[in-house]
């Protein structure tokens, strides 16, 4: 099996997905969507940002590697009576079977930066979305002192190195890698711009508990803790994490977590 669809099949992310619903209406709603507007959603999971685009009135196509996020996805989509989004299982890197030129939009928030060829992702965007559309990519921030780049970093090191070849998802983080990356497509310098913006995690629960979500369900968190019981390190990464989610915590009612995240907010208009 492909390995990054390992890696996304392995825990359940809908149980993350689930503290990430209202930064994704937000994010959408600040992106023009309505109807009759063709939008692709890479790396969607199950449709944190794809059901919102349909519930403006988009036509929307959400493409992701894990199966059973798909499924997922799927069937939220019929649970909310909507008949104008699917859900397909595709790779960020090769989308055979779309053509080109066909979608207005592109949304990729923490999603296609985790695929692993990311020249051949960023081509992959900017073939399928028309002249005049736009690409819009939410990605984490490598060495942001904010909270998903600091779990990915804690994991890194209690896991074994990765493979020779291997590019970080986090360099999708650095504007000039991703001036890079769309220029090898073809897209010039002044046609893509990158502020910083912030997602917030709101779970109803501690952040003892919302961590234990992630030990569970997440799976670069998962991978980590397995690498650090094999090592006797696990109660490490487990206080380590701990300190994070605590030190993050915004929520001011008890028992409950809010963790604003920092991330890079890419828009590529395509010519």
């Amino acid at each position: 099996m492909n390995p990054n669809q390992a890696l996304w099949e392995k825990g359940d992310f809908t149980q993350i997905a689930a503290s990430m619903r209202e930064s994704g209406e937000a994010l959408v709603g600040s992106l023009g969507v309505g109807k009759g507007l063709k939008v692709l959603d890479l790396g969607c999971g199950d449709g944190t940002t794809a059901l919102p685009a349909a519930q403006l009135g988009a036509d929307v196509l959400g493409v992701d590697i894990a199966r059973n996020l798909v499924e997922a996805g799927n069937r939220r989509a019929k649970e909310n009576g909507l008949s104008n989004i699917r859900f397909q299982q595709g790779d960020g890197t090769n989308l055979a079977g779309l053509p080109d030129k066909t979608f207005d939009l592109v949304v990729s928030i923490f999603g296609v930066m985790f695929a692993p060829k990311p020249f051949d992702a960023a081509k992959e965007m900017v073939r399928v979305t028309r002249p005049g559309g736009r690409i819009v990519m939410g990605n984490w921030i490598p060495n942001d002192p904010t909270l998903v780049a600091q779990i990915l970093k804690i994991a890194a090191a209690y896991t074994p190195p990765p493979p020779e070849g291997f590019v970080s998802p986090m360099t999708w983080g650095v504007e000039a890698n991703v001036v890079e990356r769309f220029a090898g497509a073809g897209v010039a310098a002044n046609k893509v711009s990158c502020v910083k913006d912030t997602y917030t995690f709101n779970y109803a629960g501690t952040p003892t508990e919302f961590l234990e979500a992630f030990r569970q369900y997440y799976g670069p968190t998962m991978n980590a803790f397995e690498a650090a019981e094999k090592n006797g390190r696990a109660s490490d990464l487990k206080n380590e994490l701990a300190t994070l989610f605590e030190s993050k915590n915004t929520s001011t009612s008890k028992g409950k977590t809010s963790i604003p995240a920092t991330f890079l907010r890419v828009t590529v208009n395509v010519g």
